[in-house]
């Protein structure tokens, strides 16, 4: 199993769950999503194995979200899509994808849910060492 992470160096978060995957003894291959846009079917691919609906995965901080008018509820899944598109740095991260299921790793904890066993290997002192 080969975890991908859809990554973004600048991300507190992103790199704590980068960190927690090696932590576990994987190492994944790193999408840098700002650098390598999604597009429109890998992104709608990757809401349905999260189940997620466009909106959820939305990032509002940081981002053109208000600028856009992202908030107005007529929009619909095709619309919001495209605006990720068009500005990757819309799209929440991270997300971690395995063969098993694809996460939304938010809290970082949540990338334990992909791992075998699903358990945190830190807290169960089963950590490899470096």
């Amino acid at each position: 199993m080969t975890p991908v992470i859809y990554h973004n160096p600048s991300c507190g978060t992103s790199r704590k769950v980068l960190g927690f995957l090696r932590e576990a003894g994987f190492e994944p291959k790193i999408v840098l999503y700002l650098k390598e846009p999604s597009d429109k079917a890998l992104l709608t691919e990757l809401l349905a194995r999260m189940g997620m609906k466009p909106r959820a995965l939305l990032r509002k901080r940081g981002t053109p979200y208000e600028e856009l008018g992202l908030g107005d509820e007529s929009l619909s899944d095709a619309d919001l899509i495209e605006a990720m598109v068009k500005h990757p740095i819309l799209i929440e991260r991270p997300i971690v994808t395995t063969d098993k299921a694809a996460v939304l790793c938010r809290p970082p904890e949540r990338v334990y849910e992909l791992l075998p066993g699903g358990a945190n290997p830190v807290k169960a002192g089963k950590a490899k060492s470096k």
